[in-house]
């Protein structure tokens, strides 16, 4: 038999085995499920060669699109690259998948107004991103002076409406590794939204309160950003406690956990300016595990398992799927999806490990139990 209880907004179907809606209360006996509209990961690193065909399984079946990073070596800073990366990501997928990749271009100092339009024209590529130089892995070929050398893209940008995704952290050898997302809003973000204001932003991984504040006090449907779940879950201290935690490590920094409770509140509040961007970052375990560790943590398996974990958390399951699965296709003005997925309140243990034909990648929260589990 089934029974409906209605609450204000919300209305939770259930019987002895099930319970759907976009909101949960706890009932004894009861096994929960929450079902969602489609998430899309709007900042996903998926590589290339052997590493693309490892990982891309468990974005795809857990996404229906995803932007994804353009940061290979060599970088894909054209339209035709774009289009060739793209193909070879469908070449890898499998062949019942219906999951959508969404081409980014590298902005370089050389980068010219005419490959915005080929970018536009090839209905292919979605954003134009933003790496200052050296500020990440693969990172060496960014922009050193982005309103002196690339103001004629960024204006043709703003002509064709394609937005611009910020790595945001200046490089400068003199500013703190924590602070640098604080000055890069201050130096670089603030100059280029007084010089171009029709400039769609995405300030991608927000790391700080500052960020939060700029993102929260700017113009809807301009600036916007996306919340990977390490920046909602870990704070600096899971960087070193216990030891150096090499798989803890991402750029930008983790920072204290007064940034850490402010991003959180900011994307549970249910604005429509933070969306769901897991910067997956997958790298092999030797490549983590040595003198000169590589920045990136891989969270794909277990991502969505994880802001249903904050969410919950902070009694705010009414508000994730926003998060997840309306407000990014809105800034960018593509169709939400149609197609729905569940996760389901069953404990679960993350594999230790992904093993493969090249070595090993950790994921995040590796040996660690989880209480939602997406059904496959």
């Amino acid at each position: 038999m089934i029974k409906t209880l209605y609450l204000p907004c919300y209305v939770l179907k259930f019987n002895s085995a099930k319970i759907e809606g976009h909101y949960l209360s706890k009932s004894k006996g009861t096994k929960m499920e929450l079902t969602l509209t489609q998430p899309d990961d709007w900042h996903l690193h998926l590589r290339d060669g052997s590493l693309l065909d490892a990982v891309l399984p468990h974005s795809a079946s857990h996404f229906g699109r995803a932007i994804v990073m353009p940061n290979l070596r060599p970088p894909v800073t054209t339209t035709s690259a774009a289009v060739a990366y793209r193909e070879s990501i469908t070449r890898a997928l499998p062949a019942s998948s219906n999951f959508t990749p969404l081409m980014t271009l590298y902005l370089t100092d050389s980068t010219k107004p005419d490959e915005i339009k080929l970018a536009r024209q090839s209905g292919a590529v979605f954003a134009v991103k933003l790496y200052p130089a050296g500020a990440t892995t693969n990172s060496q070929d960014g922009v050193t002076d982005l309103l002196g050398k690339c103001l004629p893209v960024l204006e043709e940008m703003v002509k064709q409406d394609i937005p611009l995704l910020v790595h945001g952290e200046v490089t400068d050898a003199a500013v703190d590794i924590f602070d640098r997302e604080k000055v890069f809003i201050e130096t670089v973000l603030q100059p280029l939204i007084h010089k171009l204001p029709q400039l769609k932003i995405v300030m991608e991984h927000i790391t700080t309160s500052d960020a939060v504040r700029f993102v929260e006090s700017s113009k809807e449907g301009f600036i916007a950003a996306t919340v990977t779940p390490q920046h909602l879950l870990l704070n600096r201290n899971s960087i070193f406690q216990g030891g150096l935690q090499p798989h803890n490590y991402c750029l930008p920094v983790l920072k204290r956990e007064t940034h850490r409770q402010a991003i959180v509140a900011a994307v549970t509040s249910g604005s429509k300016k933070f969306f769901l961007g897991t910067d997956s970052a997958p790298h092999e375990k030797r490549r983590k595990e040595c003198p000169c560790g590589c920045a990136g943590i891989y969270n794909a398996p277990v991502a969505l398992s994880l802001y249903a974990k904050v969410f919950e958390e902070a009694g705010a399951l009414d508000k994730l799927e926003a998060f997840t699965s309306f407000n990014g296709p809105d800034f960018y003005g593509l169709p939400r999806n149609k197609s729905k997925i569940t996760l389901k309140k069953n404990p679960w243990v993350v594999p230790e490990s992904f093993s493969f034909a090249f070595g090993e990648i950790i994921p995040m929260f590796a040996g660690k139990t989880l209480e939602w589990q997406l059904l496959l």
